[in-house]
């Protein structure tokens, strides 16, 4: 059932939607979203709809669905593109996970794209000769942080049972970009400047840089002719192409000879690889129910055990209560704690999920909320059925990924996170297209400080954990609600509850939700995103005994809600995403 203030917007959408399309978003004065931020317009459709990092990928995704294409065409044809234009954050030299909702036989699935470590890799894969962690910035922008990239392979697989159009057909858009050129973001440009020129390899800094050293401007026409080529032959030879030929040949030879730091990934690692089917993490929240990924990533756990904590305290009915956002933040924080000391990849370790999710073990978590204070310290809880013991973590995550959400003329969803790990992955660029760094993703010690195994250790063929949580909900009647998802490393995890909150106990559209001030409790601190309209709630939270960070959090919340009435589509202001529909 919608909330009342939805039902109340339906009007005003309507028309505002009528005047957004005849006026360039860039000409509009917009409106101030409930954080101060610009907010994005919502945007309205009847037939079909996506949501993308980049208005060139998301035209893409559009053509597909126009042409009667499914959910998955429209999903493929829009990575292929952000290959392009957003190189920053994922691409074909990366990974991803998607959730497929298939309307007419009500059937969820969820699929595993994510890197594997090489067949060669050890625990020791990030320390040095003396046995200590790597400083970071050496292991992630080097060949040893380079898993075997998995985002074509779980592609075609959803591909193959779920599109319409021509695996072929999907690549052209992006051919057309790489080879006419594209205009360079402000973004990406921003994102090259802040970032040292010393750490790309030099196909790399000959690509995004000039003769200078310089990044290329914002409006720069960008041309790729070499990720042309690459997606040709993909797209006439299929994956193969990829994991099993020169393609494959040329990046494990780029990263055995990495002169920053050489990695073991091979060609046998390429063929050895594929992606999976998992079953998704659903949990109930206010007669709903809210789906996500499950491990190797750890986001719908995470998400979902906050769920079901927060779900006794009243959160109120406008947004960002004192009493909501600090019971919000102790129960995220209990969250944490357990992910780092529980969540890994399945096929290594086990998982105690049922035990972690199990409603009397939450109670039990519950009871460490203190309505009016903030808990000292958090430690992890003691789930039922564990089967194994787990040392304390040393994960460190880095965020560089991107969201996106479609909805087809079937009712069918796509739900993406997709990923190359930190901005511009290893800085390695191979054919075209750039090389993740996910292996950075599991943790450098092997052991803690007692000497027990951590769960996230690195070992062969392992999938380092994630928090990218591409997520569904589903309403009462088990029809599709919403669909959204969010880059952001870790704080996707926060980011996704904002936004599941938002909407489902605030009563926020898409467009509000999306921009709605990011906050969350982590095991970074109390994050709260800046603005002088919060200090008021900042000092709050601070009696409260939180130790308030105030930071900019750069959220890319792409949210598609299946109404009664049609579709509604909102793009995060932070980024430069768009909703398109017809």
């Amino acid at each position: 059932m919608l909330h009342p203030k939805r039902l109340a917007y339906r009007v005003l959408a309507a028309l505002a939607a009528i005047f957004f399309l005849s006026v360039p978003a860039h000409a509009l004065d917009l409106p101030e979203g409930e954080s101060g931020l610009a907010q994005k317009p919502l945007v309205t459709a009847k037939k079909h709809m996506i949501v993308a990092a980049h208005p060139l990928a998301s035209e893409a995704g559009l053509e597909m669905l126009r042409k009667g294409g499914a959910a998955i065409d429209a999903g493929i044809a829009t990575q292929m593109v952000l290959t392009l234009v957003e190189p920053q954050s994922s691409g074909i030299g990366g990974g991803a996970f998607i959730l497929y909702w298939d309307a007419a036989q009500e059937t969820l699935t969820s699929y595993d794209g994510r890197e594997t470590a090489p067949a060669s890799a050890t625990p020791e894969l990030f320390l040095d000769a003396a046995g200590q962690p790597l400083p970071r910035p050496v292991a992630m922008h080097s060949g040893r942080s380079v898993g075997v990239p998995g985002a074509l392979a779980v592609l075609k697989l959803v591909h193959d049972e779920y599109g319409k159009l021509p695996w072929a057909e999907l690549f052209q858009p992006a051919m057309k970009l790489a080879r006419d050129g594209f205009p360079v973001s402000a973004r990406l440009s921003k994102l090259l400047g802040e970032a040292d020129i010393n750490t790309f390899d030099a196909a790399a800094r000959a690509y995004f840089f000039d003769a200078n050293g310089k990044p290329h401007p914002p409006g720069t026409i960008l041309k790729n002719e070499a990720l042309a080529q690459t997606l040709e032959t993909i797209a006439n030879e299929g994956i193969n192409a990829f994991y099993k030929g020169p393609i494959a040949a040329d990046i494990a030879k780029t990263v055995q000879s990495d002169q920053r730091g050489a990695g073991t990934l091979s060609e046998s690692d390429f063929q050895a690889y594929r992606p999976k089917k998992r079953e998704p993490v659903c949990v109930p929240y206010r007669g709903s129910s809210v789906c996500g990924m499950g491990p190797p990533s750890s986001g719908a756990v995470a998400v979902g055990q906050t769920l079901r904590l927060i779900k006794p305290f009243d959160l109120g009915t406008k947004p960002m209560g004192v009493q909501a956002t600090h019971a919000i933040l102790e129960a995220q924080r209990l969250a944490f704690a357990d992910r780092a000391r529980y969540l890994a990849d399945p096929d290594f370790v086990d998982v105690p999920l049922a035990g972690l999710l199990d409603k009397n073990y939450l109670a039990e978590r519950r009871t460490l909320i203190d309505p009016e204070r903030a808990a000292q310290t958090v430690t992890h809880g003691t789930p039922p059925n564990i089967s194994s013991n787990f040392g304390r973590d040393a994960t460190e995550e880095k965020g560089g990924t991107s969201h996106v959400s479609v909805v087809d003329d079937s009712g069918d969803a796509f739900s993406m996170t997709t990923s190359i790990e930190t901005a511009f992955g290893a800085r390695s660029m191979v054919r075209g297209f750039l090389l993740n760094n996910q292996l950075t993703d599991f943790s450098f010690l092997p052991k803690d400080e007692d000497g027990m195994e951590i769960a996230n250790r690195v070992e062969p063929g392992k999938r380092p954990r994630s928090s990218m949580d591409p997520t569904m909900i589903f309403g009462p009647d088990g029809g599709l609600d919403y669909v959204l998802g969010s880059p952001g490393g870790p704080a996707i995890i926060i980011f996704n509850l904002k936004a599941i909150i938002a909407m489902m106990d605030w009563g926020l559209d898409p467009a509000e939700a999306a921009a709605l001030i990011n906050f969350g409790g982590s095991p970074w601190g109390v994050l709260l995103e800046t603005g002088t309209e919060w200090n008021e709630l900042a000092s709050a939270l601070t009696d409260k005994g939180h130790p308030v960070k105030r930071i900019p959090m750069t959220s890319g919340l792409h949210i598609i809600a299946v109404t009664p009435g049609g579709l509604e589509g909102g793009a995060d202001p932070r980024r430069d995403g768009v909703a398109l529909g017809d």
